[in-house]
């Protein structure tokens, strides 16, 4: 990856709907150009997909809660993620050290929603015991910071 593919992927991070022609002129290469990078960047895995960011509060879904999961003894951390991967009100789930195994970014509708949502954890198999923090506001989310120095 040279000085350019890093120049182009910074700039889908910030804007993952700019056109190819955009993306060409910022980085002076032609549309064509572009369109070969990015697609080599997406078949390498260093691109893995492009998403719209929605307010969750306009779509209903005014709790947010980052929720710690403690693992039973001899239990299958993969099995385990597989299962919270079913749960849809999962948005983000991390694999973390410390007392907890998975830390979970969860939206509900509401404290009740929330409530089901930690019910239904608690009965997966595979997990002992839960913790959960209740977000009161966002101050940023989805932040794209510069891109480290390459080595």
């Amino acid at each position: 990856m040279d000085a350019v593919d890093r120049q182009l992927i910074q700039a889908l991070r910030e804007n993952g709907r700019a056109s190819y022609a955009e993306l060409g002129r910022l980085v002076g290469l032609s549309g064509p150009s572009v369109t070969d990078r990015i697609n080599r960047l997406e078949t390498a895995g260093v691109i893995t997909g492009y998403r719209a960011t929605v307010d969750a509060t306009s779509l209903g879904l005014g709790v947010t809660a980052l929720i710690g999961v403690q693992l039973s003894d001899a239990t299958d951390h993969e099995e385990v993620a597989t299962r919270l991967r079913e749960l849809n009100e999962v948005e983000d789930c991390w694999f973390i050290a410390g007392d907890d195994s998975y830390m979970l970014k969860v939206r509900a509708t509401d404290v009740i929603g929330l409530e089901s949502i930690i019910r239904r954890l608690s009965g997966t198999k595979g997990v002992s015991r839960t913790r959960t923090t209740i977000v009161l506001s966002t101050k940023w989310e989805n932040r794209v910071g510069e891109l480290p120095e390459q080595a």
